[in-house]
């Protein structure tokens, strides 16, 4: 099968009443997100618990499932217990590592998307070379076989990297094009395993690129796993049918629903943590800046977490975490051979409206 080029489509197509709506509600709310998102002093810690939190739900619609508990105990894949957490993980490392690529060079190249895909899968397989992918349903019938060719899967991939940067002028808004270069990604399916994941990293890093978001904080799998059978029914549906203009509906209703709730979600962080700050600096004399970042950076904070990022002895570190846990400002759990405080009221709040369980 040959995909035909993006910018071959035209344009106006998408200028129907109801994706100018749309696009209108979702551009306000990304916005909104946007600017909510720079208020907040240290933005690791909304990278470090909302990318975890699109790095959940995005693997979850790929049935790898963990809980939240789990991730947050871990704090990297290669520590990780579990096969489910350790991909989660690494889904979180690749966004952010595509993150920093982006956010350096300003661009969003096919050397980028083969990285993230090959941290996600530990292996450096790269584009498909060999014949024999086809996507099939639940009872093993085949739905749609991407291109089968290594050149053509190149060329392909050539053509949207060209597209994603405007080669040749796309007159089309930014949301707009995401919507056509997640579909055209995942219909050129060009990785042997991990297409999914990568497509929807590519969403997020592709708005950070365009300006509309700062910091990759929009997890729009939240939406998708909510909505799958719908997701999967509109992709199919542009192939067979040319249905351009409903995929892209669903897209731009994706951000708009999560930018609101994200907005939602950075507002509750925000107050949080200026309750939490005031509450440890007028009870405690060993109050710091750094000691308030590693209780939001971690909701699962470790004694050796406090001591290597405020620079204290284990002694000291422990000090810190006990009096706090038995003030009740953290609660201290047990599992295996490892102590936890966790941050219990930024844990339940990022748990909020989770559409895949605890």
């Amino acid at each position: 099968m040959s995909l035909s080029p993006l910018h071959s489509l035209i344009p106006d197509r998408f200028e129907t009443v109801g994706i100018l709506k749309r696009l209108a509600s979702a551009s306000r709310a990304l916005a909104e997100l946007k600017g909510l998102a720079a208020s907040i002093p240290n933005q690791n810690i909304l990278i470090n618990t909302l990318t975890l939190q699109e790095a959940r739900d995005s693997s979850a619609i790929e049935n790898i499932v963990t809980t939240q508990d789990d991730l947050y105990r871990e704090e990297d894949s290669a520590s990780a217990v579990g096969t489910a957490t350790k991909e989660v993980l690494r889904y979180r490392q690749a966004l952010r590592a595509g993150y920093d690529q982006v956010r350096t060079t300003g661009l969003l190249t096919l050397n980028t998307i083969v990285q993230i895909q090959e941290q996600l899968e530990c292996n450096r397989a790269g584009l498909r070379r060999l014949p024999g992918t086809a996507l099939r349903d639940g009872d093993g019938r085949m739905v749609y076989e991407p291109p089968q060719d290594a050149n053509e899967v190149r060329r392909l991939m050539g053509e949207l990297e060209r597209f994603i940067h405007d080669e040749p002028p796309f007159a089309a808004d930014p949301l707009v094009k995401m919507a056509l270069i997640h579909y055209q990604f995942e219909s050129i399916h060009p990785f042997y395993a991990g297409n999914g994941r990568t497509g929807r990293i590519l969403n997020v890093l592709y708005l950070v690129k365009e300006g509309l978001l700062d910091i990759p904080v929009l997890y729009l799998s939240r939406h998708i796993v909510r909505t799958k059978p719908d997701y999967y029914r509109l992709l199919q549906a542009v192939r067979d049918d040319d249905a351009w203009e409903d995929w892209v509906a669903y897209m731009l209703d994706a951000v708009a629903t999560t930018a609101a709730e994200t907005v939602s979600t950075v507002h509750a962080i925000k107050e949080l943590l200026q309750e939490t700050k005031q509450r440890i600096r007028d009870g405690y004399k060993f109050y710091s800046q750094d000691l308030i970042n590693n209780l939001f950076n971690h909701p699962y904070t470790r004694v050796e977490f406090v001591q290597r990022e405020l620079g204290v002895t284990r002694v000291t570190a422990t000090r810190y975490l006990d009096t706090l846990a038995g003030d009740g400002v953290l609660q201290k759990i047990r599992v295996g051979r490892n102590n936890y405080y966790v941050n219990r009221s930024l844990f339940d709040l990022l748990r909020r409206g989770d559409p895949v369980g605890a």
